[in-house]
């Protein structure tokens, strides 16, 4: 009974947890009679969110096309970045700690510059995004591929196995939870990255993203209006990597002890 409980508690724990803090939120914003343009209340920015929400979602739209390209386009080159590395050592330490200088790079320093050089907006965008987000699947994945059990290895060198297929039939399948953990912390990193690569364009005049509309909603002290934007970008975010984890559940949850039902 308490096993088939836990599933409902992991939904719910969290639901009470947040409705207790919108609780307190709202009641200290009506006690202490905080302005609006401070600091909004929950009812103030559902309403808001109810009565803005077309126009809002209209903007999210953008910002998840640069999203998810940008999530794609750090699956494909991470994950062929990482097996090149994987096959070759030398290649690995000529250029990986040049992925290193771009994931600790500041993307809002370079932004500006990238807007910039990259004519066309979406790819600006998508530029953007994509270097925020890639380090992680071509990090893990790389440890993923390297993480090979040594006893399966020398037994596929035994048997006489190509290169090739020691990499298809052992060093990929073993690395695929690594990927796919990298895969779920690069869908949050990036939305961050298309949303800091919107304000930067955003201040320059540019009309993009959610993230314009934020700063729209700041210039003109629409404060319940960016709240509002914000709980769409936070939602957005959740739903992002609750689509990964699913992905990833599905994979691994029939072989993989991360998704097997533990024993107690």
């Amino acid at each position: 009974m308490e096993r088939e409980a836990r599933p409902f508690l992991l939904v719910l724990a969290p639901v009470l947890v947040g409705l207790v803090v919108l609780a307190l939120w709202e009641a200290l914003v009506r006690i202490e009679e905080i302005p609006s343009y401070i600091v909004p209340g929950p009812l103030l920015v559902a309403a808001t969110l109810w009565r803005d929400g077309l126009s809002l979602l209209q903007a999210l739209l953008f910002t998840l096309e640069i999203t998810a390209a940008a999530l794609a386009a750090s699956a494909l080159i991470g994950g062929a970045l990482a097996v090149l590395f994987a096959r070759s050592r030398l290649l690995e330490i000529c250029f990986f700690p040049y992925a290193v200088v771009l994931q600790v790079t500041p993307i809002v320093a370079i932004a500006p510059l990238i807007i910039i050089y990259v004519q066309n907006p979406f790819l600006a965008l998508l530029v953007c995004a994509w270097l925020v987000s890639f380090f992680p699947i071509v990090s893990n994945t790389t440890q993923g591929l390297h993480s090979a059990d040594r006893n399966l290895v020398e037994m596929f060198r035994l048997y006489g196995a190509t290169g090739g297929q020691e990499l298809w039939l052992l060093r990929i399948p073993g690395a695929l939870p690594y990927f796919l953990t990298g895969l779920r912390i690069s869908g949050g990193l990036a939305l961050i990255g298309a949303v800091v690569a919107e304000f930067v364009a955003g201040t320059g005049g540019t009309e993009t993203g959610l993230a314009f509309r934020i700063l729209e909603a700041g210039y003109r002290l629409q404060i319940p209006r960016l709240f509002a934007a914000l709980v769409l970008l936070s939602a957005t975010g959740i739903a992002i990597y609750g689509v990964l984890w699913l992905v990833s559940w599905l994979m691994l949850r029939r072989w993989h002890e991360s998704f097997l039902p533990r024993e107690e």
